[in-house]
């Protein structure tokens, strides 16, 4: 089944540092990198370096300037359908500033949207319209949220498989749950949605059990290293995340969601998507950059 990825772009800028700085800290000796990304981006990036070949579609806004241009270019390299990407005429492309600390690999991020502010509802509806039934619709929170309610509740009834990555971390409108085949917070965004402080499976299966009462069905909560816990109201467990030396965790959660979703696609159970996602993810976070550090599926099997 094909994979529809409706969300943002951004161009990502990169640095590079000793560690991350302090509120009014300025921290010297960082390098400098511009990298494609956007959570809606690297999510169709992962997921089309991981499916077979023209299954992965991809709608967004990216802007009328030179970072909109080079995006549209990347999209098509990477062999996804662009058809649904547009450009908005006067608005410049979204953009990240990113800090990344060189010794641990976490980081900093603040974005100005851009022409991802002006994706709006009817831009998604002939994708939707096109899609076959058993598509797996992925949708993040860098578009405007009336977007992805609208999204999630046309794929519903077009029978549709519904995948919301809750990222950036916001509340959620009453009776969004059950257009959704999964919910994919970290656990940060399973706090903002819970209340409960996400650290282990045990406060993992505190935050799906709350959020199944919501009407979720299925809810998977990534935990960084420790892996990824997933329940679905019947069954529930732990998956453990490969040991690796992470570099950069920048796209980890993007390319866990695009993973999640090939796998989806193919047929997996959730058990094994959610192994699937993790084993590429922390693929992910060895390598530097958004989309640079997304792995292709020969390397999965390697």
């Amino acid at each position: 089944m094909p994979v529809l990825v409706i969300g943002s772009y951004n161009t990502d800028l990169v640095i590079r540092c000793p560690q991350l700085p302090a509120p009014g800290e300025t921290i010297l000796g960082g390098t400098f990198a511009q990298h494609h990304g956007g959570k809606g981006a690297n999510q169709a990036v992962a997921a089309a370096r991981l499916a077979a070949a023209g299954q992965v579609h991809f709608v967004a806004k990216v802007g009328d300037d030179e970072f909109g241009r080079q995006a549209l270019t990347q999209f098509r390299a990477e062999g996804l359908n662009t058809a649904g990407v547009r450009v908005a005429p006067g608005q410049p492309s979204g953009v990240a500033l990113i800090n990344v600390a060189t010794g641990t690999g976490e980081n900093s991020i603040s974005v100005a949207a851009g022409a991802n502010e002006h994706l709006r509802p009817a831009d998604v509806d002939a994708a939707l319209a096109d899609a076959v039934p058993g598509t797996v619709v992925v949708l993040q929170l860098e578009i405007p949220l009336p977007t992805v309610i609208h999204a999630a509740r046309q794929a519903a009834v077009r029978g549709l498989r519904v995948v919301l990555n809750l990222a950036p971390a916001q509340p959620l409108p009453a009776g969004l749950g059950a257009d959704l085949y999964a919910l994919t917070p970290n656990e940060t965004e399973a706090q903002t949605l819970t209340g409960v402080r996400v650290t282990d499976a045990a406060t993992a299966t505190l935050a799906a059990d709350r959020l199944h009462a919501a009407g979720i069905g299925r809810v998977v909560i990534t935990l960084g290293a420790q892996g990824a816990y997933w329940s679905d109201g019947t069954g529930a467990a732990m998956v453990a995340a490969p040991a690796v030396q992470a570099v950069d965790t920048t796209a980890a959660g993007d390319c866990f969601t695009g993973a999640l979703a090939v796998a989806f696609a193919e047929g997996h159970a959730l058990p094994e998507a959610v192994a699937f996602a993790c084993r590429a993810a922390a693929l992910a976070v060895t390598r530097p950059g958004a989309q640079a550090s997304l792995p292709t599926r020969a390397e999965l099997l390697c």
